[in-house]
């Protein structure tokens, strides 16, 4: 089974790869829009900003994804458990301090972020902090801590950025398309049947791309949550804790008041509560099953 160290190299890999693959779809888009628009600016434009954002994503995803959870520091005064609790886990996992943030949110939530164990930050819903006992928050946290020492915070906080560009982009040019009408409709150079069966397929990988994306982030997301749950239990030596905690996530049900789309695979459970697991919607889930993840917990104990 993968563990604490063995998973590290993967997660650096699979950055790397994600934004190549962030790099080459903003450069497609670009490429096409600039032959559906005769001008190449676009594609310089795609080059530059897909460079761009992928330094961004690398250096400052961490604070996108705090401010877009309306997170504040916690002050060590008003939380002195929550510093008690990680300050322990993180000596016990041979980790730095990591900085702590607090969400406004009823709903019992976590999550951690940065680009590696020394930039590292994990936020916590106020409603985790009331709802959890001593045993069930230190579960939650050692799991949010295994996120750090399996690196697996670069991963999903620099995806934050990334796939909800791509999303963005694919919209302002479809928009630009219905609105602007076929720029190659009377084509000049007379293209005919290529030129219309090359708008066809490029204006269909516009509209796939935001779900490429999905799907890429959908991939990262539920495997990292078992082994991250199974180091957590390890590093707590209390598997309980954490299966519990998750009971009462699950049975809370509703959605954070401060859940989107963008930030929803990097919390510990699905922030737009039971509900967004049911039907259809279980296919574009980005967390396993909380019983299953459960079940694995027990099992261990």
């Amino acid at each position: 089974m993968a563990t604490l160290y063995t998973q590290q190299d993967k997660n650096v890999h699979r950055t790397w790869f994600l934004m190549a693959a962030f790099l080459a779809i903003v450069v497609a888009i670009g490429y096409f829009v600039s032959w559906y628009w005769q001008s190449p600016g676009f594609l310089y434009l795609a080059i530059f900003i897909a460079l761009a954002m992928n330094f961004a994503s690398y250096w400052w995803s961490d604070k996108i994804s705090l401010s877009l959870s309306r997170a504040v520091p916690a002050d060590k005064v008003q939380y002195p458990q929550l510093f008690q609790v990680v300050e322990n886990l993180a000596i016990t996992a041979g980790l730095p301090m990591p900085r702590l943030y607090i969400i406004p949110d009823a709903a019992p939530n976590a999550f951690a972020t940065g680009r590696d164990k020394n930039h590292a930050a994990v936020a916590v819903t106020q409603g985790l902090l009331g709802m959890m006992d001593k045993n069930e928050l230190s579960g939650v946290l050692a799991h949010e801590l295994s996120h750090i020492g399996n690196r697996d915070i670069l991963l999903s906080t620099v995806v934050v950025v990334l796939v909800g560009f791509i999303a963005i982009l694919a919209n302002i040019f479809t928009r630009s398309m219905w609105f602007g009408g076929n720029r190659r409709g009377n084509d000049r150079e007379g293209g005919g049947q290529l030129g219309a069966i090359l708008a066809i397929v490029g204006i269909i990988f516009v509209i796939l791309s935001p779900i490429i994306a999905q799907l890429i982030q959908l991939a990262i997301s539920r495997k990292r949550e078992f082994l991250a749950d199974a180091d957590g239990a390890l590093l707590t030596r209390y598997p309980e804790g954490l299966a519990s905690a998750l009971e009462k996530i699950q049975a809370y049900g509703r959605p954070m008041a401060t859940a989107n789309n963008a930030t929803a695979h990097m919390y510990i459970s699905n922030p737009f509560g039971a509900k967004a697991g049911q039907g259809i919607a279980k296919l574009f889930m980005t967390h396993p099953p909380t019983e299953e993840r459960i079940k694995v917990l027990r099992e261990m104990a």
